[in-house]
């Protein structure tokens, strides 16, 4: 509020208020309707009435960030990252592709990383399918954090612990941890325990490694299976969905 009426001396806080009210000023690309929302020095606050033509995106999906090069979104449990052989399912990817073209953007839209379908969270795209290998070729030097939030069975004893195992897959598809280092990849996960309740704890999991299900393996592994997860060994479904939400993606653009 107080940098809005810096730069806008002409308005009043109430007419103010009623832009943050109505999505007209953003930050960074991003609708802003809190009067308290943190600015950080270089970031580009804009200030405008919202275009009629933009189609608004199906529910389910949220735009976190958009520029030239890349889309960041957070999608909900249940929808699809990108299609599966002969599915004609809806996918995140399908709806950013319909969203870029929908917006006169001379753009195709690369998934940079998946989620399961039945995880919730935040994902990242780009623009080019140039700018995806070149991501995914540096990953571990432009990715500075992955954090998820899990809610697991039982109550976890240790408040803090780092898990390493090789994964491979099986022949159903299924993930399993090995310590064949050889044949299997390695994947390192560290958590921390938020909260504790009667029968459930839920946990803070940062990936040092990005491994397939490589979360959900790691819980069952120490007798802890991630809620609503039957593949991986729950036998418990308080929240009708996985408990597996991807927080964080902190990334160099």
């Amino acid at each position: 509020m107080e940098f809005m009426q810096q730069c806008m001396p002409g308005k009043s806080k109430t007419s103010v208020k009623s832009m943050l009210k109505y999505k007209m000023i953003s930050v960074g690309g991003r609708d802003i309707s809190r009067l308290d929302h943190p600015l950080l020095p270089g970031q580009r606050v804009a200030v405008g009435r919202k275009s009629n033509n933009e189609k608004p995106l199906p529910s389910g999906l949220r735009i976190l960030f958009e520029d030239k090069f890349i889309i960041v979104v957070e999608k909900e449990a249940g929808l699809l990252s990108v299609p599966a052989g002969s599915s004609k399912d809806v996918t995140v990817q399908g709806i950013l592709s319909e969203h870029v073209k929908a917006n006169k953007q001379h753009y195709k839209v690369f998934p940079v990383h998946r989620l399961d379908r039945a995880t919730s969270g935040v994902m990242l795209f780009s623009k080019s399918n140039k700018l995806q290998h070149q991501i995914r070729d540096n990953w571990n030097r432009m990715v500075v954090k992955r954090t998820y939030i899990a809610v697991v069975e039982g109550s976890v004893k240790k408040d803090n612990d780092t898990i390493i195992s090789w994964l491979k897959e099986a022949d159903d598809k299924n993930m399993y941890s090995t310590r064949d280092s050889i044949h299997g990849k390695k994947a390192i996960t560290h958590y921390k325990v938020i909260r504790r309740a009667p029968g459930y704890s839920m946990l803070e999991v940062e990936l040092e490694t990005g491994r397939k299900n490589q979360i959900r393996v790691h819980m069952k592994d120490i007798g802890h299976s991630v809620v609503g997860d039957d593949k991986y060994g729950s036998i418990t479904n308080p929240l009708n969905r996985l408990g597996l939400h991807a927080l964080n993606l902190a990334f160099k653009h």
